[in-house]
């Protein structure tokens, strides 16, 4: 969504000044981060963005490191635990799909602070709730949360220039994921003690109230984003329509543009194997190390929040690799980067899944968890290619494949609650299988990996053109040239002056009349 071209000037009345060197052509992103900055515009949406997110993480599984006890209060079967996790993502997948092109037409920023608001009204009640219907209904509202990932690529996507819009995607996606092991450690290993002291060692009351911290944060939040935050660089996007910058965009036709590209599909897959692997970890990891290797929920919850915590630098990394390798192959390196990150996790999971010996277990957890980051970052530093014209729309179906992929591996975990090391071997067969997906994506102006062109950017602004039209514009072209070249012939004027010379005969007639 281009803010230039909507029947105004491209350039305001009164040119502003930013913090970060920016591109006029693209928009005035910014061409370079600064990450001590928290100036307005850019550097403000940055850490809005990465913080917005790693809240609703925050809230969206603070529930997750306390299911054991949960499950014990209310009575409750692994079965039944494994039901209200596929709750809690379901809801996300059609919020997802969206906010994306919601994000097309209003901005990231209103639906980012509302949705945090929003969201920590049912996390608010987790206390209230008292039977398994409650469980799931409860989980399923605060599965809105998930979707303030969209807006956090959207708002980021919007801010900065191509050239490192994949490390920023990487980063803001990744300390916002870091939400999901802050959550595993600060809950169960901190709040949740807490709060059983105060309750004098009442584990249900404790369990009961102590949501209501981050809901209190998330909806401060949330106000706080839409109040003192930038819809784009050059401000916000209501003030840019009323003076005819920025043209009106139909969010419907903005879905729409993404959703016809098989690529968005292709990469939906591929989302879907790794970060809809991060949130089944998310919820299975505390229940897993309890029953695998007999450990109390305070232990288990510290050991499954390093999972969470390699987004600090670990989705980041992947953007960044997929940034550097566009630097010398173009979108080739983009894809044998993001190839590769989903085939190493294959092979993690496989190993993960075989492990008998706790400190392994959580060796491989670790390395498991970068790969699968990584493959996030690198996710992401593709989408913005896909569809210039609606990147919202694709971002925000792209993004839907993390939560549909956390329903079909849940799925799969609920079937097998008995054995969820075969649950992971499945795992690690559709994420090697996804990897390979790889060899289909062809975006266009970009070469694949199998096939495709790289285009400069002067070849893709003509792309609008209908090719037949074009390739009859081309026929025409070259008839002015044999047209130039008979100008070129039209120094036949010195024959018309050598005639003119023979005119000059009345030389002789002036001799002849001399004679007489």
């Amino acid at each position: 969504m281009d803010i230039e071209g909507g029947g105004m000037p491209s350039s305001p009345a009164a040119p502003r000044e930013y913090a970060l060197a920016v591109n006029p052509e693209q928009d005035d992103k910014a061409t370079e981060i600064k990450l001590a900055s928290f100036a307005r515009p850019h550097m403000r949406a940055f850490h809005y963005s990465w913080w917005s997110f790693f809240i609703a993480f925050f809230i969206w599984f603070a529930i997750a490191p306390l299911l054991p006890l949960i499950a014990k209060d209310l009575d409750l079967s692994k079965q039944d635990i494994w039901t209200t996790n596929i709750c809690a993502v379901a809801f996300d997948i059609v919020m997802r799909f969206q906010f994306g092109a919601i994000c097309d037409k209003f901005g990231a920023r209103i639906p980012m602070g509302t949705v945090l608001m929003l969201a920590s009204i049912p996390t608010a009640c987790i206390g209230l709730v008292n039977s398994l219907t409650g469980l799931i209904c409860i989980r399923l509202f605060i599965g809105l949360a998930g979707s303030t990932f969209v807006m956090c690529q959207c708002w980021t996507t919007r801010m900065f220039t191509k050239e490192i819009v994949g490390l920023c995607n990487g980063l803001v996606g990744g300390w916002g994921n870091v939400g999901g092991g802050a959550t595993q450690l600060v809950m169960g290993t901190a709040l949740f003690p807490l709060f059983k002291v105060i309750w004098g060692g009442d584990v249900t009351m404790a369990w009961r109230t102590v949501t209501l911290v981050p809901a209190f944060v998330a909806f401060c939040t949330g106000i706080i984003v839409i109040r003192t935050s930038d819809d784009c660089p050059r401000g916000m996007y209501k003030d840019l329509k009323k003076s005819g910058e920025m043209p009106e965009i139909s969010a419907a036709a903005s879905f729409r543009g993404g959703a016809v590209d098989i690529n968005t599909w292709l990469l939906f897959i591929q989302y879907a194997c790794c970060f809809g692997v991060e949130l089944t970890v998310n919820n299975a990891a505390v229940t897993y190390f309890v029953d695998r290797f007999e450990l109390e929920i305070e232990s288990a919850s510290a050991i499954a929040s390093i999972f969470g915590f390699m987004n600090l630098f670990a989705r980041g990394l992947g953007g960044y690799a997929s940034d550097k390798a566009n630097g010398y192959l173009k979108m080739r390196g983009r894809l044998l980067v993001q190839m590769a990150l989903l085939i190493c996790e294959a092979i993690c999971i496989f190993i993960f899944a075989e492990m008998t010996n706790l400190i392994a277990s959580i060796v491989m957890l670790t390395i498991f968890s970068i790969f699968v980051q990584g493959a996030e970052g690198s996710t992401y530093g593709i989408v913005p290619y896909v569809n210039k014209n609606a990147p919202g729309a694709v971002a925000g179906i792209v993004g839907a494949g993390g939560p549909t992929g956390a329903v079909s591996f849940g799925l799969v975990f609920r079937q097998l609650p008995n054995d969820p090391n075969k649950a992971f071997r499945i795992m690690a067969g559709v994420v090697l299988a996804s990897g390979v997906v790889c060899a289909g994506i062809n975006i266009k102006g970009h070469r694949g990996l199998l096939c495709g062109e790289d285009t400069d950017f002067a070849d893709k602004i003509q792309v609008p053109a209908p090719e037949p039209d074009f390739e009859e514009d081309k026929a025409q072209v070259p008839a002015p040239e044999p047209v130039d070249e008979e100008k070129d012939k039209v120094p036949a004027p010195e024959p018309v002056d050598e005639e003119k010379d023979e005119v000059t005969a009345p030389e002789p007639v002036d001799e002849e009349k001399d004679a007489a």
